[in-house]
């Protein structure tokens, strides 16, 4: 009898493909300035809201916009259901790719990201729920501490100058796409109500036109733009959260390439306007958002109040138990083993990152206890000193560890041949081998031409003068 082969079990976080490494490298360095510009905007806000509260409190209400299509709305209310809507269509594109061509394509690698991502969303609102049933606070604010905010995560790397190696980034990045997903999905359902079907099944003719037109190949910026607001227009009319209709276009943007392409459409698109999404969009909902009071009574509150200190413990505790916990079921369930180069203190790093919470945490937060601005502004605060407690806790910890790292990156980006394409991944090609052969014949050769004038030189020959 024949021993039947085993299974290959398969790395958790091992070396990416080229060109989903290259796709990530690129991402993942957009989200990076948008997250400092984010940081930026987040400290300008503090500053201005606790120095001139009066007028920024003035600016952040001041209302404009056409009455007639119910869209005479505050500074504030245009930067979280108009500037995020920017925000949640390129988080669509991002979803979309990955559901094509990414790690969610395959249900086998897709198994650790939503796992991890289930879990890291779970345990948050499971942690809040106790903390706000045991001190009699409200259970509005579950959802709060369950978002993770990629750029924000980014941005906190990029400015400690920690090196990640790319299955790490690009783990972080998966499970920031599902984390968004389930955030949007959570924001459908739970936070609307008083649906306006006329206006909905508008929005749902105009996605159903979006749809048709990307199907027909018809291009153009002056027939999408015009387009999209109007789906925006009706889909905040209808009661439904606005942002939703972003995520809508997103995912029915076209990923793959006809021929003739360069590009497919919705890579174009998203060329376009991620600048504008991480450049602006975002970080003025940041500044519209997080200014909130920072005196010392403020920050008291939010350890004494069961509803802030859940939204506390949910991001800070909660999602380093529910991530790290998911990634461990994925290693303990299924046939996945974790990257020989790494150790379980790395995937707890990572899952303590996970625990910035900060654009769509506030976004929830206002949503939540929109009722109750007091509540909103202590639930805001609570994101904040959560989201700068889980970088600093995640910062020590890969810290600790970023020695290593760098090694594992610097072996990723190694070119000795300088063909445009990393030493690792070419392992298996002869032709890099050739190459490699010629130029250490070509090295050698310089050598022993060295060596032979080095040994004139101290024997005084001709040629050592």
């Amino acid at each position: 009898m024949t021993e039947q082969p085993r299974r290959r079990s398969s790395d958790l976080f091992g070396r990416l493909p080229l060109p989903e490494r290259n796709f990530v490298t690129d991402a993942l360095r957009a989200e990076t300035v948008g997250g400092v510009l984010l940081l930026l905007s987040a400290v300008v806000a503090l500053i201005w809201a606790n120095t001139l509260h009066h007028s920024y409190a003035s600016t952040a209400h001041f209302p404009f916009g056409p009455s007639a299509l119910g869209l005479h709305l505050s500074v504030a209310h245009w930067s979280s259901d108009g500037l995020l809507a920017v925000f949640f269509f390129v988080a669509g594109i991002e979803l979309k790719r990955e559901l094509v061509s990414g790690e969610l394509r395959e249900p086998a690698k897709a198994v650790l990201p939503v796992v991890a991502a289930l879990c890291g969303m779970a345990a948050p609102a499971l942690v809040y729920t106790l903390v706000a049933t045991a001190g009699g606070g409200s259970l509005e604010g579950w959802a709060v501490p369950t978002a993770t905010d990629i750029a924000f995560a980014l941005a906190v790397l990029a400015v400690l100058g920690t090196a990640l190696p790319a299955a790490l980034r690009a783990f972080l990045l998966t499970l920031a796409v599902v984390d968004d997903l389930f955030a949007i999905l959570i924001i459908a359902i739970f936070f609307t109500s008083g649906i306006d079907f006329a206006a909905l099944a508008g929005a749902g003719a105009c996605l159903a036109l979006f749809w048709l037109l990307q199907r027909a190949g018809v291009h153009g910026w002056y027939v999408y733009v015009p387009l999209a607001l109007v789906t925006w227009t009706l889909m905040y009319n209808s009661g439904v959260h606005a942002t939703i209709s972003g995520v809508a276009m997103g995912l029915l943007l076209r990923c793959s390439r006809r021929e003739g392409e360069e590009q497919a459409p919705a890579e174009r698109v998203e060329h376009l306007v991620r600048p504008f999404s991480a450049g602006l969009a975002v970080p003025l909902f940041a500044l519209f958002a997080a200014g909130v009071s920072v005196s010392g009574g403020a920050l008291g509150d939010v350890f004494r109040r069961p509803e802030t200190l859940g939204i506390l413990l949910g991001l800070v505790c909660g999602k380093a138990i529910g991530v790290f916990g998911g990634t461990w079921l994925a290693v303990r369930f299924t046939r996945a083993r974790l990257n020989p180069d790494l150790r379980w203190p790395d995937v707890l790093a990572l899952a303590t990152l996970s625990g910035i919470g900060f654009t769509v945490s506030l976004l929830i937060g206002e949503l939540a206890f929109t009722d109750r601005p007091q509540l909103a502004d202590e639930a805001k605060a609570a994101v904040l000193v959560a989201s700068v407690t889980a970088a600093v806790l995640a910062a020590i910890l890969l810290k600790l560890r970023n020695d290593r790292y760098r090694r594992l990156t610097e072996d990723e980006e190694l070119d000795t041949d300088a063909d445009g394409v990393p030493d690792v991944y070419e392992q298996d090609e002869p032709a890099h081998h050739l190459r490699m052969a010629e130029l250490l014949e070509q090295e050698a050769a310089e050598h022993r031409r060295l060596a032979e004038l080095a040994r004139r030189r101290r024997a005084g020959g001709p040629d050592g003068t």
